[in-house]
Order: structure tokens, then C-alpha cells, then sequence
């Protein structure tokens, strides 16, 4: 069987695509090898700057012959039928055989596709591959008409066994395949022959290429610690840029230099976003005073002066670079010391979103509902209101201009150098996180404040233009938003009624005067407002739009007016607050759902819990169904699981038929068996355990309390028959059943656990 081996040699590769094109590479070629009848052992991707290489081992040399049944028309069909049967077929009429069918006779073809050798089925392949290759962004070079993400140079594709190489015949817009390749582009640059994937990878080292883009990392990884550790410094952990440099280069020579001492005082996270930037540098720091000092390179060649040469030319790059970082900071420390009163006016002609105002606006909404939300996540309600007040000032820096991704981070850095207390500096830095679902979640709680007010306010100012996520599409980030409210409420531990700020940034009425935090209306106040700022309060209504007849850029308007129609429309707008709460809450549960089942929580589990009253308090939630997933996975809570479903279901059929709700009345003195009497017992003592625990939140103590009615209900159903003759009885029994349910639906709504 012989083992294929392809090369597609090019100009440089970006890095950021390397990874989906061995992929996609592997996918393409091997997918089409089995669907053409070839089979493989094995299979894998290579890439570096220049190249893209695929070996395949255990390839079959010939497809099989394959014999198909079509079935064709009936034998009385007209002749323009059969006529047409045997073109599709490919056969003539006498190689046709009549065969009974349901409806009579008809004609069968066996279609017989003899096997074809590998060569001509890879070359098949590679050239629709090459052709049809999925580059994010591709380009035409020469006269020719092929797309490639560079311009390609050769192509390498031999198969190979015992007997030998052979170059499989393909030629794509002018380049034939062959069976040789190049190495390193300075230090070996020579053509030179291959047999197999094991003769490939060793002559490209050999020419100065490393084939594996892991051991590439691997080596730039060691090499830099080296580095590092002779100088005493350690190299700061950037996963991400090791990747990038390592799809950079082909043979990797890591060089250290040395930032200037004019620079150390620059914050480190400047010194590394700058270095990392615009140069792919590793910043190394110095453990005994934890600033950054040096920085790792990483050079695609060796030289004979050990990179002097090149680290030289670096180190004058990377000072320009900081001389500008080092400008900018020192403008923005001054603006700092002067309160930041330029940045926040700026921050009024930036439009957060065309229907929800500046971001001015929404430091509105987020400092007044981050004071709303300290109380109940420990925080001081002044400095949470402060710190929502400077969180996002640093948008306007110069710093933050040139580095965005610096954001927050520079906001900490100026409001300790505005004299602000540490909590609202930290809660600047930390009001953006958790950014994803690996992102650490911040929890002093100014932070935790300042952090669910802007998540909240975006989810809701979002809901509120029904600009909401559908599908794979979620432009805004609302689910990523979501999922930060859910992991800071759960981090804090604190019983947060989500239902009770939600309604906030949506309207709320204070007094006499009906206010909307976005943009708190300045029509009320006799302001000028951009007309899109109005479908927010116009979304509300289900009638004629808000003010519609008010022209926003007419001054005549008078207040007086303004508020009148406002008072107007005030009931109808009100009216819509629940709907938008229930589904802004609907969404914020589906996202539970998520977290919960990668904490191994089963889903049915999670429905059960959220379908009781209180499911917008997340931390109770999320306990009552940790402490309820743990009992289900014992025996006990597998066979009281059945019980109470099993007592659900016999009372709703009786409630159904009979009329009427079985919930009171249960009395021992009609109890005719020791299982009924014992039932009564267990319940007596279950229910207020059960009611005690839960307004203790104590759910373990609660599961606990329920597990003990299994060996009681088990035994009354194993005895006693529900539906008797005598109506007393009956009666009775299924109001005893009603306490069982009941008791259950203190904790969750077992009907819709599964099994």
C-alpha cells in the first residue's frame, strides 16, 4: 500500500492561517480520497511560512470495482422512457434484465465502475483542492487564473512504496507537480529531490527548515527561557504570540535584548501590548522588581555575528516605539491629575449606539444603577457610583487610542493618579471582565458592582432597540454579556432578585416625573435629542408612536408640550415592562442552562429547578440544582424521583376526571392500611423539614428531608390501591397523594425530570 505525500510550496503564509489550512488541507484531500473508493491508515498536516504538506500512510493503490442495481422504467413503458434510462445508464437495451416488481415488471441495469489506480484519483483530488481551497482572503498573480492566499510556486506529490517514488501526473494553471521542494529561503535555498514523508522531513532540516509548527513553539519556548534565566529575569506567558511567531519562521533563533532605562517606568502592561504589537516581541521580566526589562526575538535565520546585527536594528525599532508610548503617557498622567473633565466631555460626541445614545449616556445608566446594585453585593453605593463615572473615561486617552486592547487597564493607572481609592481605580480595570468563559471573574465588590451595571445595561439597552441575538448571529456580544452577569452573580454568592434591577435601565417612574434611563429623557428637561434616541420609549407602544408628531429639531416645541404627550403615553409604555422583563430573563436562564451543563448538571434537572418561583435569584438556583443532581444520582433519589411522578400523575388523572383539585383533607383517621398510616408519619415530619431547610436556603439539608419519603411512598404504592370503591377512601388517599406532590414542589417540579 503506498503513503502519499504533498507539498504546496508558496511566498509566506500569514501566520493567523496556517492552523485552518492544515486543517482544511487534511479535510479536503482525504474526504475525496474515500469518496473516490481509496482508503488510509493514517494522516497528518504540516505547515511553515512557505509550505503546506499533507502525508497520508496506507493508501490503497487502486479503487475497487463497484457493481450498482438502477432501477428503470416498467417493460410496458413507452419507448422515450427506456430511451432515456439506457443515456443515464450508459447501456444498451439487451444488457437490460426484466425483473417482478410490486406494480409488474421492470427493468433493472447493472451498472458495473471498474476500480481506478490511486495516482489518477489523487491527482483528481488535489487539483479540485488546490482550486477550491477555502483561504479567508486569497489572490490572482501573473496572467494566470488561479487563487492562492500567495503566490504558489510548486507543488510536491508523490506516491510512494517498496519499489520506489512516483510523481503523480497533475498539472494546475501551469505548475506540474514534481517530487522536489526547497529549504530555508537565505540559508538553504537549493532544489532538492524526495522519496517518501521520512526522506522530506529530514532534508528539510537538514536545510535549515522545522517541519512541525509544535516543535517550532517548543524550541522558541526553551530557547527563550534559556535566554531569560541567564539574566535572572523570567519570560511573561503569552500562548497566543507563541503561536503566532512560531507560524513566523521556519528555523526559529531567539535573541534577548534590553529595554532602555528611560522606558522602565512605562506601566509593564504597555511595555508588553507595545512590544507584542507591532514587533512579536516576549517580554521578560524581572521577578525580584516585577517590571518588564528585556525582551525575547525571535530571527528566521543565524547569522555570523550571533544576531548582533539584527537585535541592533530591533532595539532601535522598539525605542521609537516606546518613545511614542512614553508621549502619551505622560500627556494622559497630566490630564489624569487634572480630574479627566476634557475626557469626559469627549466622551458626549461618542456614539455607543445610534438608537441608545453616547457613551456618555450610558455612564449615565451605569453609575446609577451600579449605586442601585452596591447594597446587595456589599459594596459602598458612593464609590460605586464614582467608579462607574470613571470606569470608561480612559476611551478617550491617547494610550487607549494607540492600544485598545489596554482599555480598563489604563483606567486603573489614571485614577490612582486622580487620587482615586484603590477599589474604584481596581474597578476601572476590572468592570470589563469576565470577557469570556475562561476569564477571570473580579469580585471585590465595587467591581462586582460596576461590572453587572455595564453587562446589565447593555443587555437591556440592546433589548429595549430589539437589536436581541438570533441564531449563530450575536453582534453585540449579549450572550458573552450574559454569561458575565450569570459568573459574577455566582462568584459573589450573593441572593440577587434579578427581576428587581433588571427593570431599571428598561423605565422607571420616581414621583410625578416618568423617566427612561436612556438618555433619561432629555425631552422632559426641554433638550434636543437625535430623533433615533426615541425608539426606545417608542418600542414600548403598540399604538401610535411616542411623540410622533413632535418634531425633535424644532425648538418651538415647548416643554409644556412635550411632557403632556409624554403623560399621555405613560400608562402604555408601563404596560410593557413585564413582557420585556420575562424575556430578557428567559434569555439570562437559557445561558444558565449552558453554565450548568458543562458544570455536569443535567438539563432535565435544570428545568426542574427553573420552572419553581424564584428562578431569578441565580445563586439559589444554582444551588437547589447542584444539591438536587446530587441526590438524583443516588438510588434513593432515582426510585423517590419515580414516586412522586408516579403520585403526580394518578392525582392528575383523577383531578381531570373528577373535576376537581385533590390539595386538602388528607386525614390518618381514614387511613385503612399500616403503608397509608406510616405515609402519614414520614409526612409529618418531612413537610416542615422540608419548608424549614428551603427558607434556610439549606437545599442539602432539604434533599436530605424529601430522600426520606422513598421507603414510605414505596411501600404505599406496593399496597394500597388509590382508586378504591369506597369515595371516602378514595378521596382521602389522593389527598394524601397531594401532600406527597406538594412536598416535592417545594424543591422542584419533578414531572419534568426525565426517567
Amino acid at each position: 500500500m503506498p503513503d502519499l505525500l504533498i507539498e504546496l510550496f508558496s511566498e509566506e503564509i500569514p501566520a493567523r492561517m496556517q492552523a485552518r489550512a492544515r486543517e482544511d488541507l487534511k479535510r479536503l484531500v482525504t474526504d475525496g480520497l474515500v469518496q473516490a473508493g481509496l482508503t488510509y491508515a493514517s494522516a497528518g498536516a504540516f505547515s511553515t511560512p512557505r509550505r503546506l504538506a499533507l502525508a497520508v500512510e496506507g493508501l490503497t493503490a487502486a479503487s475497487p470495482t463497484t457493481h450498482e442495481d438502477r432501477k428503470g422504467p416498467r417493460t410496458d413503458a413507452p419507448d422515450a422512457a427506456l430511451e432515456g434510462f439506457l443515456r443515464s445508464a450508459g447501456l444498451t437495451r439487451d444488457q437490460l434484465q426484466a425483473r417482478d416488481d410490486k406494480k409488474g415488471q421492470v427493468w433493472y441495469a447493472t451498472v458495473t465502475k471498474p476500480g481506478r489506480p490511486a495516482a489518477d484519483i489523487v491527482a483528481e483530488v488535489l487539483e479540485a483542492t488546490i482550486r477550491n481551497f477555502p483561504w479567508p482572503k486569497s489572490m490572482r498573480w501573473g496572467s494566470g487564473s488561479l487563487r492562492w492566499v500567495r503566490p504558489l510556486h510548486s507543488i510536491l506529490c508523490i506516491l510512494s512504496d517498496e519499489a520506489g517514488a512516483t510523481v503523480v501526473p497533475l498539472t494546475v494553471d501551469g505548475i506540474a507537480a514534481g517530487n522536489t521542494t526547497r529549504g530555508h529561503r537565505f540559508m538553504a535555498p537549493d532544489a532538492f529531490t524526495v522519496s517518501g514523508f521520512d526522506d522530506y522531513a529530514a532534508k528539510l532540516r537538514r536545510a535549515r527548515v522545522m517541519l512541525d509548527t509544535q516543535e517550532r513553539a517548543a524550541e522558541i519556548r526553551s530557547q527563550a527561557d534559556n535566554l531569560a534565566f541567564a539574566r535572572g529575569w523570567q519570560i511573561v506567558p503569552d500562548d497566543a504570540l507563541l503561536a503566532e511567531v512560531a507560524g513566523l519562521v521556519e528555523w526559529p533563533v531567539p535573541l534577548m535584548g534590553v529595554i532602555e532605562d528611560r522606558f522602565l517606568a512605562l506601566p509593564p502592561e504597555v511595555l508588553q501590548t507595545s512590544m507584542k504589537e507591532h514587533q512579536k516581541f516576549f517580554s521578560a521580566r524581572n521577578p525580584s522588581t516585577g517590571r518588564i526589562e528585556g525582551f525575547v526575538t525571535v530571527a528566521n535565520i543565524q547569522t555570523p555575528d550571533d544576531g548582533a546585527t539584527i537585535l541592533a536594528g530591533n532595539q532601535r525599532v522598539l525605542a521609537a516605539r516606546l518613545s511614542d508610548a512614553a508621549f502619551f503617557w505622560e500627556n494622559d498622567l497630566r490630564e489624569a491629575k487634572s480630574g479627566m473633565a476634557t475626557w469626559a466631555a469627549g466622551l458626549a460626541s461618542v456614539t455607543f449606539h445610534n438608537k441608545l445614545g453616547s457613551q456618555a449616556d450610558r455612564i449615565e445608566r451605569i453609575a446609577a444603577l451600579a449605586r442601585e446594585i452596591a447594597p446587595l453585593v456589599g459594596a459602598d453605593p458612593d464609590q460605586a457610583e464614582r467608579a462607574a463615572r470613571l470606569a470608561k473615561l480612559d476611551l478617550r486617552s491617547a494610550m487607549v487610542g494607540e492600544f485598545p486592547e489596554l482599555q480598563g487597564t489604563m483606567g486603573r493607572y489614571y485614577a490612582l493618579e486622580a487620587g482615586e481609592p484603590e477599589a474604584v481605580a481596581d474597578a476601572a480595570r476590572d468592570h470589563y471582565s469576565p470577557l469570556g468563559p475562561s476569564d477571570a471573574v473580579p469580585t471585590a465588590p465595587v467591581s462586582v458592582a460596576v461590572a453587572l451595571a455595564d453587562k446589565i445595561d447593555t443587555l437591556t439597552g440592546f433589548w429595549v432597540i430589539d437589536e436581541k441575538p438570533t441564531g449563530s448571529k450575536d453582534p453585540f456580544a449579549l450572550r458573552r454579556a450574559a454569561l458575565g452577569v450569570i459568573r459574577l452573580i455566582l462568584t459573589a454568592g450573593k441572593s440577587i432578585s434579578l427581576s428587581s434591577i433588571l427593570p431599571h435601565p428598561f423605565r422607571r417612574a420616581t414621583g410625578d416625573q416618568f423617566v427612561s434611563s436612556f438618555g433619561d429623557l432629555p425631552l422632559l428637561l426641554g433638550h434636543r435629542v437625535q430623533f433615533p434616541l426615541l425608539h426606545t420609549v417608542e418600542s414600548w407602544s403598540a399604538e401610535q408612536p411616542l411623540l410622533s408628531f413632535v418634531d425633535m429639531e424644532n425648538d418651538d416645541v415647548s416643554r409644556h408640550d412635550r411632557e403632556r404627550v409624554v403623560a399621555e403615553r405613560r400608562e402604555d409604555i408601563l404596560a410593557g415592562q413585564p413582557e420585556a422583563v420575562r424575556d430578557l430573563l428567559s434569555f439570562l436562564h437559557d445561558r444558565l442552562k449552558v453554565y450548568l451543563r458543562d458544570q455536569g448538571i443535567r438539563h432535565d434537572i435544570i428545568d426542574a429547578v427553573l420552572a419553581q418561583e424564584g428562578s431569578d435569584d441565580l445563586v439559589q438556583m444554582v444551588n437547589r440544582a447542584t444539591a438536587l443532581n446530587a441526590m438524583l444520582a443516588t438510588e434513593d433519589g432515582k426510585n423517590l424521583t419515580q414516586g412522586l411522578k408516579r403520585a403526580g400523575n394518578i392525582l392528575a388523572q383523577a383531578e381531570e376526571k373528577d373535576g376537581v383539585e385533590y390539595s386538602f383533607g388528607a386525614d390518618v383517621k381514614f387511613a385503612e392500611t399500616d403503608q397509608e398510616r406510616a405515609l402519614f408519619t414520614a409526612l409529618d415530619t418531612a413537610e416542615p423539614a422540608i419548608r424549614h431547610a428551603m427558607a434556610r436556603q439549606d437545599f442539602p439539608a432539604a434533599m436530605t428531608a424529601i430522600a426520606a419519603l422513598r421507603t414510605p411512598i414505596d411501600a404505599f404504592f406496593e399496597a394500597v390501591q388509590v382508586n378504591t370503591d369506597s369515595q371516602i377512601v378514595r378521596r382521602n388517599r389522593l389527598n394524601l397523594l397531594s401532600r406527597i406532590r406538594e412536598a416535592g414542589r417545594q424543591i422542584a417540579d419533578f414531572t419534568r425530570i426525565e426517567g
